[in-house]
């Protein structure tokens, strides 16, 4: 869908969330491992790097990993099992143009130091491709392990944040639960558009206008098209009627690709389905109407060549949202 530039436009940050991200429109990334692995618990990695190689070759617009810390068996998913910073730092040495997200980091288990450094960092490597999403965690299991409560991550979480966007300022003078700062001190480096951009997942335990006042974006869970359209029409008018413009939407998609010869109407997976290509894009186009700007396809559940599928998508899909051309 092209976009009138008389519109207003999201705001300019890095070159990833600049290229990712585009006011009426909507680009097409995978979630990685590029993996299919229905039913296992972790993913083999084999072919990982290969893939993420081929999917900025065939111009999907972002590739997404996940902050797993611990493997939680009863959640049935170990994520893509490389700590997620210096699996950004590896993709950021081997791509030169597909944007690099997180979604998310689990900010309440980490210190919010180590997230800023991090984070500037891979932006940096990467010249300006990171796109970081924050989330405050869904897994219990986890916090005993770091001697943290779960019941407080929604407090952790926004302090975290705010001593994030401290480090992107020049010797900050704050204080939090997480440090102060008098002035004396700098943490270098800084990201590459001066603001690591944030995307935070979910409501991560805060309150509507407080998301609309910190924000840089949302990731929201996938849901009907009309109840999407109503959150994200709600979420641009808290975000104007708090002064700001309007900010990007993304959001995840379990997909697996049916055969030639099967039955146009989809099967339900969770969190998505399995159709042909061409629903695919029909579905799409109605995410891309109701405001939704980034779609992260997951082919965990993808049961034909994961080779031959992101051929197809590239082929069939892709041409319908702006190409997914990188600028």
């Amino acid at each position: 869908m092209a976009h009138n530039s008389q519109q207003p436009q999201f705001q300019t940050l890095n070159k990833g969330y600049n290229s990712v991200f585009k006011l009426g429109s909507l680009s097409v990334g995978l979630v990685v491992p590029i993996e299919s692995y229905p039913t296992q618990n972790s993913p083999s990695m084999r072919h990982h790097l290969e893939r993420v190689k081929l999917a900025e070759k065939l111009g999907f617009s972002a590739v997404w990993l996940r902050d797993v810390p611990f493997n939680v068996p009863s959640f049935g998913d170990a994520g893509q099992l490389f700590d997620p910073f210096t699996y950004l730092g590896f993709l950021a040495a081997q791509t030169s143009e597909i944007a690099l997200g997180v979604a998310s980091i689990v900010l309440p288990l980490r210190h919010p130091a180590h997230v800023a450094k991090s984070a500037a960092s891979v932006d940096v490597l990467s010249q300006g491709r990171l796109l970081l999403g924050v989330a405050s965690g869904d897994r219990p299991q986890e916090y005993p392990a770091m001697q943290l409560q779960y019941e407080n991550r929604g407090e952790r979480f926004a302090q975290s944040v705010d001593y994030i966007r401290q480090m992107q300022t020049s010797n900050p003078v704050f204080k939090s639960d997480y440090g102060q700062f008098n002035g004396e001190i700098d943490m270098l480096p800084k990201a590459t558009s001066g603001k690591i951009p944030l995307l935070i997942t979910g409501q991560s335990q805060q309150s509507d206008e407080w998301i609309a006042q910190h924000a840089d974006g949302r990731m929201l869970y996938p849901h009907k098209v009309e109840l999407q359209r109503q959150l994200i029409g709600t979420w641009q008018q808290q975000l104007a009627a708090l002064g700001r413009g309007p900010q990007p939407v993304m959001q995840p998609l379990y997909f697996d690709l049916a055969g030639d010869n099967e039955a146009p109407s989809p099967s339900p997976l969770h969190l998505g389905f399995r159709a042909s290509t061409e629903y695919l894009v029909n579905y799409l186009m109605q995410l891309e109407q109701a405001g939704v700007n980034h779609v992260a396809l997951n082919l965990r559940f993808n049961q034909a060549d994961i080779t031959d599928t992101l051929h197809l998508l590239a082929e069939n899909v892709l041409p319908h949202f702006r190409n997914n051309h990188y600028e």
